[in-house]
């Protein structure tokens, strides 16, 4: 049910998406090393309604950051759920416009001894240095795309119906980033190269079940799975959700664990490619050398010191292997489909 409201999300562009703040702890905890003196960039963030942008701000003396960098976009539903700014023209309501804040210092302003939100709201009230407002606040905008050439790493989660050009840019202009989309991703000709080449993972702290994201008051409920929570706000739960980033974490270097042994009558030989059909992650065989066709959920266990990824297959007959595709990958295992499968190859299988 969750997965007919990420699909109605992304026909109707309803996919303002807004990640909680346990998920964003569980994730960033890897990562803490690399922010050191970096400007971090927000692209898809409300300035203090957003989890991310409260996360770093709350962090920025404790990681070492440098600068960070929030910017909401025109019209943007939660702006003002929790902290109004004014922007002229004045006509009698809060006019939703788009703006930036930029934070290179978090000290305890009000003095109660403790660093925290209360002196970020302070900040951002009476400091006019650090908030200005943009033309439109879309990150393909050319003011945006400035900011985003002043960013060391951009943490986000992106519009899933967007996630291809949000990736392309960072790719263009050569990011660290750590950003949320959808697993099926994976498969995108403009994913899967990427991860086939060691130049994009899954990060660590998701890899199964479904996650809780905040959504716009005018969201419509209509799934198993959605609500209100304690504090009113909306929700909905989404399966198949993975981080996806460029920066190195200690997980990704831990190898998998193999227990099976290669038996012909145990792994089949695909019909229409020379590779067995190896259906679940925890029964590849450590004694295996050639290639083996496993789930794309493989790369949440994927170690690069470990594995060589191959390719994935392509066409609706599933002849050709090609570095990525938009359509459904298809191996034959004698005459029946299986889906999605990521060529792999054990780069020191045991001897039998």
């Amino acid at each position: 049910m969750a997965n007919k409201n990420m699909s109605d999300a992304k026909t109707a562009r309803k996919d303002e998406f807004y990640t909680q703040l346990t998920d964003i702890e569980k994730e960033l905890q890897h990562y803490w090393p690399h922010f050191r003196d970096k400007v971090v960039l927000c692209n898809c963030d409300d300035p203090y309604e957003s989890n991310f942008f409260k996360y770093f701000a709350l962090r920025f003396n404790q990681l070492g950051l440098k600068k960070l960098i929030c910017t909401c976009y025109n019209g943007s539903p939660v702006q003002g759920n929790e902290l109004v700014f004014c922007f002229e023209p004045w006509e009698g309501e809060v006019r939703k416009q788009a703006y930036k804040v930029e934070i290179t210092e978090v000290t305890d302003v009000n003095g109660d001894g403790a660093v925290d939100l209360a002196d970020v709201r302070y900040l951002l009230q009476n400091d006019k240095n650090v908030l200005s407002t943009l033309q439109t606040g879309d990150f393909r905008d050319p003011e945006c795309i400035e900011l985003l050439k002043q960013a060391d790493i951009v943490v986000t989660n992106p519009p899933f119906s967007l996630f291809r050009e949000y990736l392309a840019q960072l790719v263009k202009y050569n990011k660290k980033f750590l950003i949320i989309g959808n697993v099926n991703a994976i498969t995108y000709k403009e994913v899967f190269p990427l991860m086939k080449e060691n130049l994009l993972w899954l990060g660590p702290s998701i890899t199964s079940g479904d996650r809780k994201f905040n959504v716009p008051d005018n969201y419509p409920l209509n799934a198993a799975g959605c609500g209100v929570d304690n504090d009113g706000r909306k929700y909905i739960r989404v399966k198949g959700v993975r981080w996806f980033t460029n920066l190195d974490h200690k997980k990704r270097h831990e190898e998998l664990d193999l227990v099976c042994r290669y038996s012909s009558e145990e792994y089949p030989t695909y019909d229409n490619y020379d590779a067995i059909e190896v259906s679940k992650t925890s029964d590849i065989p450590y004694d295996y050398m050639e290639s083996m066709g496993v789930p794309i959920t493989f790369l949440d266990k994927f170690s690069p010191d470990q594995f060589e990824i191959l390719g994935l297959m392509s066409g609706a007959k599933g002849d050709g292997l090609t570095n990525g595709n938009d359509g459904r990958a298809k191996f034959y295992v004698k005459g029946k489909s299986v889906y999605a499968r990521i060529l792999i190859r054990n780069k020191h299988p045991q001897k039998p």
